[in-house]
């Protein structure tokens, strides 16, 4: 239920609400693409994303180079993320035994190609003897979490999740409780351990940091509402809004906010929605990134926080006062800041703990708020890689000194007392870096000069802040939760090789930056200045069984990522007693496969074992084979519930696809579909997971998929087994009508935006208006702002958002006038813009 909106202020700012829908790119497919790549790159052209999944998923499958598993461990697809020169960030979690890994996350890097590029993990295979039963119950674990904090204000209940932040991995209650540190807000993630009751590991999910509310005068915001009833809501970028604590966004009868007053919080309001909106702008102008949250979303931001600072809390941006009380802590570099938190939170690897990844993450929001600033380029608060210089938060100046660190008191060079000093000054390395790579040392124009640490080059030149940001922005995309300064260095060099070439001054500069402020390089870093000749490799299948005196088989690709063609040399490792591994051929040119035999003598011993294939050419890359030998003593089943399902042509069906351990321990299962019709792809949410879960099956069918009974074939794979189960699909055509209609339910949580499409086989242009029904179950219809996109991508109000008191959907319909072609893709868009009521998309149809 909304609660009554403030009243409006005073007329102040000229703003201007958008009636114009940022249309965002198409959303990544979910996880679990279709097993069947030579049809994933049939795609590729209209759907590259899905390509860079299905890409990716192989490469996990295979366990290839940093991509090794246990045989207990899965991952699961999380995020596929576009970044700049068509590439992809695949993102991946890992569970073991079925318990979620912290830690055990991973990036596979693709091209717009189907080529594997690069792999990162933050953790390697778990130890196959980690406990899974706890000693300590959830509620002592709860007690013990309490008492980081000095006022407890929520708790949550906890889970058990297998914890590899530390020496070993440990089985640990992972707690959040919020409240109260020091008189501070925070969200604490507390890890107990299961068996000893001791704190193993914590992070804040409270990000604190301070700026200004300047006031930047007559600026255009992006807001909305018509005639008499507006709010500071951008629809066009969605997420994004501002109001007070309670949470809502600010509303008036115009649409005119703030009064110029330094301690108007409308004005506040103004002043952050301009410097978000701006971010969201260079995010996609300068970096190629979809909104904050990398798909097209943002957060909402809160004003009037009675504290001399500001805050991101994980889910929305609160912003505090100056000391005298005289400005709100709401200008640019601070408001880009806090949102940085947010990009930080939501690329691969999300926030970690530790101080050091506390640092990057801080200065992650500073280089954000200087990029935001340096795009926007406002002269009233003009580039200058101060942090909060214009606030003066409490009366000495600036906050941070992104040029010079040490003139606040914040190192300027990397050390080993880094991992233990405070998190804002631990950012002082990642900043001095930027402005190096952005700026150089010496480089003139009125700007100011850097130093450069003991053991550095002589200088550095910089490249510029845009291309300085694409390669941040790059490296981010490859974060894993275990980053350190040396893992950021290895990401933003792999990222300035892949963005403008080991040939460009770009990548000397990356790497200077780095030693300039004692950040050294790891073993492998790649060199600058030669063209790298690279390959990958993959087996399929990854995993075998065969009895004592048999054999096995899997053919293993590989394929030229960079540079040209090489010659590639294949062995095995880690083989058991009595099995001998050969190749056929035993070498290869990348680009080309061999075929991996696996021949098991009568004498081994039964069980299962991880066998590596290394293929080894200019660059060694690995890959996983999964042998199990003899009579599985662990075995699982799997099933389609509900085993059937009636879709119109365009349309999808969703079911639930459920595995269970039936012998032994649980295992990693990977499911494929196979026995579509023509243009059906299928997906899998996930698209692995450990015997004992489940995972949400969707098939989609095209408007050209012939009506008619289908038996899909369901296949999981595990460990020691393959298991199938049939779903039994069939498909109505549209028998050439012009009313078509989408079932599959949406979720509708707050502040969340869904999209259903049909797809039309209508001729001719759409009769106007066109007829929808929409059948909703929802509390709160007031809440709700639906749009529809015809197939030109023109978007149509359908039923806007607003009232004074709540209403039950149900099924309305609705006359939307349009004018454009009939047949094609159409797309409702549902908004739930307030909180307290949740509901799903039922159905909808549309009449041409």
């Amino acid at each position: 239920m909304k609660r009554t909106a403030l009243a409006a202020a005073a007329v102040g700012l000229a703003t201007a609400a958008s009636m114009s829908v940022f249309v965002p790119p198409a959303n990544a497919a979910p996880p679990g693409a279709s097993k069947d790549n030579s049809s994933a790159q049939v795609r590729a052209a209209a759907d590259p994303a899905s390509l860079a999944a299905a890409v990716a998923d192989k490469a996990v499958s295979s366990g290839l180079d940093k991509l090794a598993k246990g045989p207990d461990e899965a991952y699961s697809r999380v995020s596929v993320t576009r970044g700049t020169s068509d590439m992809f960030f695949v993102g991946y979690e890992r569970t073991y035994k079925g318990l979620p890994v912290i830690g055990g996350d991973a990036v596979v890097v693709t091209d717009s190609a189907g080529h594997v590029r690069d792999t990162v993990a933050a953790a390697g295979p778990s130890s196959p003897d980690v406990q899974t039963q706890a000693r300590i119950s959830a509620e002592k674990a709860t007690e013990v979490a309490k008492t980081r904090l000095s006022r407890v204000d929520d708790s949550a209940a906890p889970r058990l999740v297998v914890l590899t932040w530390g020496d070993k991995p440990a089985l640990t209650w992972e707690a959040v409780v919020s409240g109260l540190v020091k008189g501070r807000p925070s969200i604490q993630h507390v890890f107990v351990d299961a068996r000893t009751g001791k704190i193993a590991d914590s992070y804040d999910q409270v990000r604190e940091g301070s700026g200004n509310g300047y006031y930047y005068g007559q600026v255009t915001i992006n807001t909305s509402g018509s005639g008499s009833s507006y709010s500071m809501t951008d629809t066009t970028r969605p997420g994004i809004q501002c109001g007070g604590q309670g949470g809502t966004a600010y509303t008036g009868t115009d649409d005119a906010w703030g009064n110029a007053s330094g301690t108007n919080l409308e004005t506040a309001c103004v002043d952050a929605l301009y410097s978000v909106q701006r971010e969201w702008d260079m995010l996609g102008a300068w970096l190629g990134r979809n909104g904050i949250n990398g798909s097209g979303r943002g957060f909402p931001a809160r004003v009037g926080l009675a504290d001399v600072n500001a805050y991101w809390n994980g889910s929305y941006t609160n912003f505090g006062h100056s000391q005298d009380n005289a400005r709100q802590a709401s200008n640019i570099d601070v408001v880009a800041h806090e949102f940085g938190h947010a990009i930080f939170q939501t690329t691969p690897g999300g926030a970690g703990s530790g101080n050091e990844n506390g640092g990057i993450n801080e200065g992650t929001g500073d280089i954000f708020g200087a990029l935001t600033e340096a795009y926007a380029n406002n002269p009233n608060d003009p580039p200058d890689y101060l942090v909060g210089e214009e606030v003066d938060l409490v009366g000495d100046g600036p906050i941070r000194n992104m040029y010079n660190p040490s003139a606040l008191g914040d190192p300027n060079c990397y050390s080993s007392s880094i991992p233990s000093t405070e998190v804002h000054a631990a950012a002082g390395p990642l900043n001095h870096w930027f402005y190096l790579l952005a700026e150089g040392n010496n480089p003139g124009g009125g700007k100011p000069t850097s130093p450069i640490c003991s053991g550095g080059p002589s200088s550095v030149t910089g490249v510029g802040v845009q291309k300085a940001g694409q390669i941040y922005m790059g490296a981010l995309n490859r974060k894993t939760s275990t980053w350190r300064y040396t893992n950021a260095r290895a990401a933003s060099v792999a990222a300035a090789i892949e963005l403008f070439g080991a040939n460009s001054a770009e990548c000397n500069t990356t790497k200077a930056a780095w030693s300039a402020v004692s950040v050294a390089a790891a073993t492998g870093e790649p060199a600058c200045g030669t063209a790298t000749n690279d390959f990958s490799l993959s087996l399929s299948p990854s995993t075998g069984s065969a009895q004592p005196g048999g054999s096995v088989t899997s053919t293993v690709s590989t394929q030229t990522t960079s540079g040209s063609a090489q010659t590639v040399n294949l062995t095995a490792s880690g083989l058991p007693s009595g099995v001998t591994a050969g190749f056929s051929p035993s070498s290869v040119t990348s680009g080309n496969s061999s075929t991996l035999t696996l021949s098991v003598g009568s004498s081994t011993a039964q069980g299962s074992y991880q066998i590596t294939v290394t293929g080894t050419g200019s660059l060694t890359h690995t890959a996983t084979f999964t042998l199990q030998v003899g009579t599985a003593t662990r075995d699982f089943s799997i099933s389609a519930s509900p085993a059937s399902g009636t879709v119109t042509a365009g349309s999808a069906a969703t079911t639930t696809i459920g595995t269970t351990t039936t012998a032994g321990t649980a295992q990693a299962v990977n499911l494929t579909a196979s026995g579509l019709p023509t243009g059906a792809s299928a997906t899998f949410n996930p698209a692995s997971v450990t015997s004992g879960g489940s995972s949400t099956l969707t098939i989609s069918t095209a408007a050209t998929t012939p009506a008619g009974s289908y038996n899909v074939t369901v296949t999981g794979t595990g460990v020691t087994a393959t298991h199938t189960t049939t779903y039994a699909l069939t498909v109505t055509g549209t028998s050439g009508g012009r009313t078509f209609t989408n079932g599959t339910d949406y979720t509708i949580s707050d502040y969340s935006t869904i999209r259903s499409s049909i797809t039309s086989t209508a001729t001719g242009s759409a009769v106007s208006p066109v007829q929808l029904s929409v059948t909703i179950v929802h509390t709160c219809a007031e809440d709700l702002d639906i749009w529809l996109r015809g197939p030109n991508g023109t978007w149509y109000a359908v039923d806007r958002y607003g009232g004074t008191s709540c209403t039950s959907y149900g099924t309305r319909t609705y006359s939307v006038p349009v004018s454009q072609q009939a047949a094609g893709t159409w797309v409702l868009e549902v908004s739930d813009v307030y909180a307290g009521d949740t509901g799903y998309l039922n159905t909808w149809s549309i009449t041409l």
